[in-house]
């Protein structure tokens, strides 16, 4: 029997009907917006646009194997799961658990995430897995834990915003990565109170114009250098709470001696931030009747990310912010179940319900739900980059597998991770389409898209959200908790592994009971109400939507301020084309661009990448707007075009991180990792830029065509 890997290839049109479940037609689906408190019925374009993706002609409709010659053919699940069983196995049998790892994603279900914890280390037994999430969340929320004894991105609703009079917005461009989100921000804006900082002069710094506040456009990398003056000028002011000090928090004294070196004229020369503005957004922060301090990934990945976001912390500590009704501080997660996604068991170090996988309580707690015992159960793993960094190499990981990632274009350094995943002896990854990850598998297996599956995902306030099944999946795809089901029972795991999301929930949920993320009161039977879930929401509350309003989860109730310290690092000499680059999002493209750069609009607003450069800098280097520049350093080189913009410094650049290929932001991205979260250092890097002549026809390479399929296997 011949199989038909995807839509393009049964004549079907991206957008149109395709097979349904009985091999039927399947209706079209059609995105619409509808009153809920986050977004007011508003999306952006990716939102109204994701349905095309459902029949998009490169889907992937049946598993796929590599063949000798380098192609992929079609096969059987039984026969594509019975060779990934056989495959884990003896790499179990022959270099140890730990020679297996797995790579999840934020976008991930709360029950796929939990099941993908859950698998790696009942059904492999093994301590290797990490996840995404570590690129974008990681720093915030290691900030939050050792600040307030939890992690939750925002620890009241989104709504409590609207109110506020003033908003410092820290390395987001909110304008362009979530659109309904700025309806948020008015309130602040009308006041003139809306302070964004950020080196460019992003969609979100455009908002403060016209009296709507501030853009503040300090170097890059030295955003925590400007907290840390701002906090100086706070207390050297007393512009501090006092009370709310003494009352609510631990550690002030240490955080008073540490700033007292960061007076404003130092900080200045060090950020490029004028005195006079300086002392304008503090007393600003100070005087506002509403005032909420959010970060973003801008000022967190970096080598010195936690401590960026420690001391943004410290600033909403000292000025009485945290654990009001009226103020706070948050950081604004970045992928679609980016909260929720890192409560349940991704992370290498915990457990569902956010705990430590070295405590022996939430290990005996959750064994026990598993139907382990706790001593089967793996210790710690280790974080993403070194995760990736040991994938082929002696000792390492010997067999990969990638759920929910493209790390081939997301991960930083991203020619080091090609070598590793071309080392590897096996690779297997579960994506809707040939990805660039998916190129190098040995095994590539199709998976249910958002509308073709029940699930929950947890938004960046700790908002439990239902989502519900819209329309069948095509034939040969399958959900991840069936395929970790079947694959559970070809290794002869202990447990037992449901592919049902409703039991799967259900399971969640009793493991998190008594955890930081508890959802033991939770179901879905009460989500289904539309009832406001807000974690932590134990078996008889009503949920938590504002944390901290009374104590914060440290044993003694308080918060802790962190004294943090800067490194004073030289800005690269502007000479021989070196600049700073920086790399971030585009409003059409998301993440790794995976899914985006296939929806015929949205590729055709953003084809390529652009490569911003103040008019200043392309006159010294010869550059011209729409011309063709290359960008490199030690790590690799780029090749897209140049966008002459005012708005951006002369002394730093901007590349979106979307593209694949030779347009890869990536290749020229440090491995270099933060200490305490693992996060990577994206948001500064040294490169030097150059104008490229090329010969008439060439160009910078576009979306990779999708690799050759062979249809002559049988099922």
């Amino acid at each position: 029997m011949t199989l038909t890997p995807t839509y393009a290839e049964i004549g079907m049109q991206s957008g149109g009907a395709g097979a349904g479940t009985d091999t039927a037609a399947r209706p079209g689906l059609t995105v619409a917006g509808r009153a809920f408190p986050t977004n007011r019925g508003g999306l952006c374009k990716k939102g109204w646009t994701s349905a095309e993706l459902l029949t998009s002609p490169e889907r992937i409709l049946t598993p796929m194997l590599r063949q000798p010659d380098g192609g992929f053919a079609p096969a059987s699940w039984a026969e594509a799961l019975d060779l990934v069983a056989e495959r884990l196995a003896g790499s179990r049998a022959r270099h140890g658990a730990d020679s297996v790892g797995v790579f999840g994603g934020g976008g991930l279900t709360n029950e796929k995430a939990y099941q993908l914890g859950k698998f790696t280390r009942v059904a492999l037994g093994s301590s290797r897995i990490d996840y995404n999430g570590r690129f974008c969340m990681s720093s915030a929320a290691a900030a939050g834990n050792r600040a307030f004894g939890v992690d939750r991105g925002l620890p009241f609703p989104v709504e409590d915003l609207d109110a506020a009079d003033t908003i410092l917005i820290l390395g987001s461009n909110v304008a362009q990565t979530m659109p309904p989100f700025i309806g948020h921000l008015e309130g602040a804006r009308s006041a003139g109170g809306l302070i964004v900082v950020d080196p460019r002069r992003s969609a979100t710094a455009r908002l403060t114009e016209d009296g709507g506040g501030m853009h503040v456009q300090p170097t890059p990398g030295s955003d925590l250098v400007l907290l840390l003056g701002l906090t100086n000028i706070v207390i050297t002011e007393r512009l501090i709470d006092t009370d709310y000090l003494e009352r609510r928090t631990v550690g002030f004294e240490a955080l008073r001696r540490s700033v007292s070196r960061w007076w404003p004229e130092r900080v200045q020369q060090l950020t490029g931030v004028p005195v006079p503005q300086l002392r304008e957004l503090a007393r600003r922060l100070a005087a506002g009747s509403g005032t909420y301090i959010l970060t973003g990934r801008g000022v967190e990945q970096h080598v010195d990310g936690t401590d960026t976001a420690t001391a943004a912390i410290n600033l909403a500590l000292v000025l009485g912010l945290v654990g009001t009704r009226h103020s706070g501080y948050g950081t604004l997660t970045g992928q679609g179940n980016g909260q929720g996604g890192r409560e349940h068991g991704q992370k290498c170090d915990q457990l569902p319900g956010y705990r430590k996988i070295t405590d022996p309580a939430a290990r005996a707690h959750v064994a026990g739900v598993w139907g382990v015992t706790p001593e089967s159960l793996p210790g710690a793993g280790v974080p993403a980059i070194e995760l990736l960094d040991s994938l082929g190499v002696s000792g390492g990981v010997r067999c990969l597998l990638v759920h929910g990632s493209n790390v081939v274009v997301s991960a930083p350094d991203s020619n080091r991770v090609r070598a590793g995943l071309e080392a590897l002896d096996f690779l297997v990854v579960c994506d809707f389409f040939f990805s660039e990850t998916a190129r190098f598998a040995d095994v590539v297996l199709p998976v249910t898209q958002w509308a073709e599956e029940d699930g929950t995902m947890t938004s960046l306030e700790g908002r439990v959200i239902r989502r519900r099944t819209a329309i069948g999946a095509p034939d040969g795809v399958r959900s991840e908790l069936w395929i970790f089901q079947e694959l559970a029972r070809r290794l002869g795991s202990a447990g037992t592994f449901s592919a049902d999301p409703a039991e799967v929930f259900d399971e969640l949920c009793l493991a998190s009971a008594g955890g930081l993320a508890d959802y033991s009161g939770l179901s879905y039977g009460l989500l289904d109400t539309g009832e406001a879930a807000y974690w932590p929401y134990p078996v008889g509350s009503t949920g938590t939507p504002r944390l901290f309003l009374d104590r914060f989860a440290h044993a003694d109730g308080r918060a802790r301020i962190v004294a943090v310290h800067a490194r004073v690092t030289d800005a690269p000499a502007q000479r021989d084309g070196t600049v700073t680059l920086i790399t971030g999002r585009l409003l059409e493209h998301y993440q790794s661009g995976a899914q985006t750069r296939r929806v015929p609009e949205l590729h055709q607003a953003q084809p390529q990448a652009r490569l911003q450069v103040h008019p200043a800098t392309a006159a010294r280097l010869g550059l011209v707007d729409g011309g063709e520049v290359e960008v490199g350093n030690m790590q690799g080189t780029v090749t897209c075009v140049a966008e002459v913009t005012g708005g951006i410094r002369p002394d730093t650049v901007f590349l979106p991180f979307h593209f694949p290929g030779a347009q890869r932001a990536n290749l020229l991205t440090l491995g270099a990792t933060d200490p305490v979260s693992g996060m990577p250092e994206f948001k500064r890097t040294t490169v030097r830029v150059r104008a490229l002549v090329r010969t008439p026809g060439s160009g910078p390479a576009g979306p990779v065509s999708v690799p050759s399929i062979r249809t002559d296997a049988h099922a």
